[in-house]
């Protein structure tokens, strides 16, 4: 495979001239590079006027490879051949250099090249490409290629110090200026002093004063051909390794040339190359795939587009309050006071799919202004989850998928974008299940964990140390005051149908982990699930939308005939919106066929029921639910009168649920299945904020 290099623009803020007369004082040896021991000049010339100028250099460097390597490859030194063409008129100077020894294995391609500052023409730009291509090597490939690569990046890495060195060593010997190339035809002005020039001629068009890091910035991102500056880079982006930043420019050099649309923020895609180590392959494919999502559905507008639903803004427990210490925006999610189920059913997953989406994008906005407010780069937040309250009804699994799929969305199309993770007033259970789930999370992102139990939070090395005590919230026993809502319990009467689900006018997905059912007189709506192991758990959670039901549970050895499908309820009228599934054959007997094994269960409607069945033999377990008939009056066989009239609101004898099933396994369900919902809402955290 082949190893490329692609440096960031370099500045030195001086001009070209003494730049160069820095830069020729490396040769013939250098002692701030000990590897570079000696070159030789091979050839050398002019042209007449003497504006360019050619020379050839052989080079040797005593690479620091192990003793055995040396012996079997059979060198003491690799040879270099450079040569550099400077062009005193055009002020540039062009370098190419190449391996000669092991020139038949090994293939290494260098291009480097000093310019003017295109703003500044007492600046001078630094510009290095490479490439390593390792075709044989006694079967040591691998080793070579690190071997190479770590001297590399070493090497690349004082090239700019050792400029500034000699041009420090330039001005101790009172060189502070190089006058410019003029052909020898035009008579020359008289030498000018060794210190910087006042004349108004030599004054550089752009101050170098006044070009600050943010008029800088605009001027090096300003077109699609742009390219990123050294200086710019650890400003805005932070430190990075010389092949840190080549991933970064030539990621972002390809989607300039292919990508069509608009083209992501550096902060942006330095995130996805972080997600995956830097691999350019990989971050290229899943950056490609969430730049189509951003597009599809305009994900870029969405601050501007979402209006935040007011069940959001009076239940929904989250909210952005201030900073950190390190001044990353600090977010904080009340975990143990949301009703996850509520927003759920009053929202769907798509609405609070985009309430999740809209904080991330406030989030990246964030960050932007707290790096230029606090001068150094902040490209991820810091989100404090308090579980104070967390209890039984956090277990709900169905809000528990709808979660990881909000976490399936949001993993892909924003990583790295969390700094620390707080957790505050962890039940006693928790760090047993950290215990257990700690070992399957990166080392990473489990450094981002900080848990306190109680009030642990409050002592020595506690919140204090993250967050500046004028800005502890005052649930937490801190002064400021808090805007997040304390959340509560949604009301039912808030709760939305299938039907008004389904009719989003802009999906995000288009799955639903819901089923509707309509229930008739004399036609249940049926659900056939088949168990192999004996002891699994089958659970279930619906929600009796209209009318009353009756809710069983049946078991049967052999499987019913294939399902009936009834559209048309007992008096003909039509099911929209739902199906009706018959599977229990009216010859059965019940006893015989089959049998029950759980109480019939009455619910009225409205009510939401959760409840599972641990299975104690194989075979065939029907799930039914029918309509509930009214009771008749003991005294004269008749129904009652709120009766008859209860049954008149039920249009045409029909019910409707909306039910969720699924079947786990037995081993340790009760503790499996609280750590999954209990660290999938922190999941929902960790990936979101």
């Amino acid at each position: 495979m082949v190893q490329k290099y692609q440096s960031p623009v370099r500045v030195y803020k001086h001009p070209f001239e003494l730049v160069m007369a820095a830069y020729e004082r490396r040769f013939p040896t250098c002692h701030l590079i000990p590897m570079f021991v000696a070159s030789d000049v091979m050839n050398e010339e002019s042209n007449e006027d003497g504006s360019t100028h050619r020379i050839e250099r052989r080079c040797a460097l005593d690479v620091d490879a192990p003793r055995l390597l040396k012996r079997i490859a059979g060198v003491d030194h690799v040879y270099f051949i450079q040569k550099n063409t400077l062009n005193r008129k055009e002020r540039t100077l062009h370098i190419e250099s190449h391996n000669e020894t092991f020139s038949n294995r090994v293939i290494i391609h260098e291009t480097c090249c000093y310019s003017v500052h295109p703003e500044n023409e007492d600046w001078t730009c630094f510009e290095q490409t490479a490439s390593l291509d390792i075709k044989s090597f006694f079967g040591f490939e691998s080793t070579v290629e690190k071997i190479a690569m770590k001297q590399y990046a070493s090497s690349i890495n004082k090239g700019k110090e050792i400029i500034e060195y000699y041009l420090k060593e330039l001005e101790d010997e009172g060189i502070t200026h190089v006058p410019r190339w003029s052909p020898p035809s035009l008579s020359l002005p008289p030498p000018r002093p060794t210190s910087l020039s006042t004349s108004p001629l030599d004054l550089p068009k752009l101050d170098s004063s006044a070009l600050q890091a943010d008029s800088l910035t605009e001027i090096l991102a300003g077109t699609p051909e742009d390219k990123l500056d050294a200086d710019y880079i650890k400003r805005y982006l932070g430190d990075l390794t010389p092949m840190q930043e080549s991933c970064l420019i030539r990621l972002r050099k390809w989607l300039q040339e292919t990508h069509k649309g608009k083209i992501p923020k550096d902060e942006h895609i330095l995130r996805f190359l972080r997600a995956r180590d830097f691999n350019i392959d990989k971050a290229r494919e899943i950056l490609c795939q969430s730049l189509t999502w951003r597009k599809q559905h305009q994900v870029d507008y969405l601050l501007e587009t979402w209006s935040s639903p007011q069940v959001l803004q009076d239940y929904y427990t989250g909210g952005w309050h201030h900073h950190d210490r390190d001044g990353r925006p600090l977010y904080i999610l009340r975990l143990g006071q949301m009703d996850t189920k509520g927003l759920v059913r009053a929202l769907g997953e798509e609405s609070l799919l985009r309430h999740v989406l809209s904080i991330n994008e406030e989030g990246l906005r964030r960050c932007e202004e707290n790096t230029k407010v606090f001068g150094r780069p902040i490209s991820c937040w810091t989100c404090l989850v308090d579980l104070e309250g967390l209890n039984m009804r956090h277990l709900w699994r169905p809000g528990v998928k709808a979660l990881l799929r909000i976490i399936e969305v949001v993993e892909a199309n924003y990583p790295e974008t969390l700094g620390r993770l707080l957790i505050l007033r962890a039940p006693r259970v928790f760090p047993v299940l950290w215990t257990l789930v700690s070992p399957f999370i990166d080392e990473n992102t489990r450094k981002k964990f900080l848990i306190y139990a109680g009030n642990d939070y409050q002592g020595p090395g506690g919140l204090v140390d993250y967050i500046d005590k004028e800005i502890i919230p005052d649930f937490l026993g801190g002064e400021c005051m808090c805007e997040v809502p304390e959340g509560g319990l949604v009301p039912k009467s808030m709760y939305r149908t299938a039907e008004e689900l389904e009719n989003e006018d802009v999906r995000l997905w288009t799955e639903t982990i819901y089923q509707s059912a309509s229930i008739f007189k004399g036609a249940p709506h049926e659900l056939l699930i088949e168990i192999i192991d004996a002891s699994s758990v089958i659970t279930w959670d619906f929600d009796v939308c209209k009318g009353d039901i009756v809710f069983n549970i049946y078991h049967s050895k052999r499987a019913p005939q294939p399902p009936r499908k009834d559209p048309l309820g007992a008096h003909g009228i039509t099911s929209p919106g739902g199906n009706n599934v018959q599977l229990i054959d009216k010859s059965w007997t019940l006893g015989q066929d089959y049998s029950m094994v759980e109480s019939p269960l009455t619910c009225k409607e409205g009510e939401s029921v959760q409840g599972s069945h641990i299975t104690r033999w194989p075979g065939f377990y029907i799930l039914q639910w029918k309509f509930h008939n009214m009771p008749a009056c003991s005294s004269t066989n008749l129904p009652r009168v709120d009766d008859v009239l209860a049954t008149l609101q039920v249009s045409s004898h029909k019910c409707k649920v909306m039910y969720y099933t699924e079947v786990l396994g037995s081993e340790d369900f009760r503790l499996v299945n609280f750590s999954v919902c209990l660290f999938a809402s922190l999941l929902l955290a960790i990936c979101s904020f």
